[in-house]
């Protein structure tokens, strides 16, 4: 182990959760240091004992994992257990992993699962923003209008901000293919309602440069070793 770490970046490392997750942990008590409760900001080294929600954690010998999977609509994007329908329980894998930021509950298609924490950070820190894909169906016809309104920004009262210009483009009279870098809460669907519209389906088919393609629905593979190469150069000089 890495000496004098934080913990919420071990735990990270070990796949337990990411390092927002871990600090949530922390603050509710469920992660111990050599038998006593941990707080915020603690650093451990070499020897110390780490338990999470009453286990053992270690990250020695921790083989990597990164998953695409396509999700169903009803899946919780969580590692929650308390949460009926999460992810992490669906997919029953037999490593700990979790996902990689969300897509809502109503939504389907490509979300990537891990057990490297510094991977969920760099790939979700939307300062390094970095490209995810949509295809979006909604209620009423499509207009020269809307795409633009939607490329160009759209203010989001609830979350007082203005949304990143983006690539969207027209596929059908009802539907749309759009390219965001930035992931604010319910985003598409918050935008598309700004501007008079409802979202029917919503499908995410591409996450840098990895993609949904032919994917099954509720299916999951291993990223190939040809996308993680190009994956890890497209994250140099990310944050994390």
């Amino acid at each position: 182990m890495e000496d004098n770490i934080r913990l919420n970046k071990f735990l990270s490392d070990a796949g337990v959760c990411s390092r927002r997750a871990a600090d949530k942990a922390i603050e509710a008590g469920e992660v111990l240091v050599n038998g006593k409760p941990a707080v915020m900001g603690q650093r451990i080294s070499e020897g110390d004992k780490v338990e999470y929600a009453g286990k053992l954690v270690s990250n020695a010998d921790k083989k990597p994992i990164l998953l695409a999977y396509n999700k169903p609509a009803g899946i919780v994007c969580t590692a929650e257990k308390r949460e009926k329908n999460n992810i992490v329980d669906h997919l029953n894998y037999p490593k700990r992993i979790y996902p990689i930021g969300r897509l809502d509950k109503d939504s389907t298609g490509l979300i990537l699962l891990t057990n490297q924490g510094d991977l969920v950070n760099k790939i979700m820190r939307a300062v390094n923003a970095h490209e995810k894909e949509y295809v979006v169906s909604v209620d009423k016809e499509i207009t020269g209008d809307f795409i633009k309104k939607m490329s160009g920004g759209v203010y989001l009262d609830e979350l007082e901000v203005t949304t990143r210009k983006c690539k969207v483009r027209k596929l059908s009279k009802y539907e749309f293919n759009i390219i965001l870098t930035q992931g604010l809460n319910r985003q598409i669907r918050r935008m598309c309602q700004i501007l008079g519209y409802r979202v029917k389906t919503l499908k995410r088919v591409r996450i840098m440069n990895i993609n949904l393609a032919d994917l099954k629905e509720d299916t999951y593979r291993d990223v190939t070793a040809e996308e993680l190469k190009v994956l890890t150069s497209l994250l140099e000089g990310s944050k994390n």
